[in-house]
């Protein structure tokens, strides 16, 4: 059980590691459904490995995280009407590169 606790930790931390990375390098958008998928599954597979390891500061810290990244996701998917919508910046601002 610590091996796949650890192994969803991790996996947890490469995908908010990755989010941020796209999204400071412009590929993603932060009001983007992807982007807020991203951090809702990274939060709380970290959430699960920091409370299973009874890191409880930390835990709390993914739970809020988690918490943003689902209703940031309910918002996208109010707002659009569904998460099929490109989650690519406009045109404009790919060209500014």
């Amino acid at each position: 059980m610590d091996v796949l606790i650890s192994i969803i930790g991790w996996c947890g931390t490469i995908l908010l590691l990755l989010a941020y990375a796209l999204l400071t390098a412009r590929r993603l958008r932060a009001s983007g459904a992807l982007y807020q998928a991203m951090n809702l599954v990274g939060g709380l597979a970290l959430l699960l490995n920091t409370a299973y390891a009874g890191a409880w500061p930390s835990a709390a810290l993914n739970l809020v995280w988690f918490g943003i990244g689902a209703a940031g996701l309910l918002r996208t998917r109010r707002i659009r009407g569904d998460l099929g919508v490109s989650d690519r910046p406009p045109a404009a601002a790919r060209e500014e590169r």
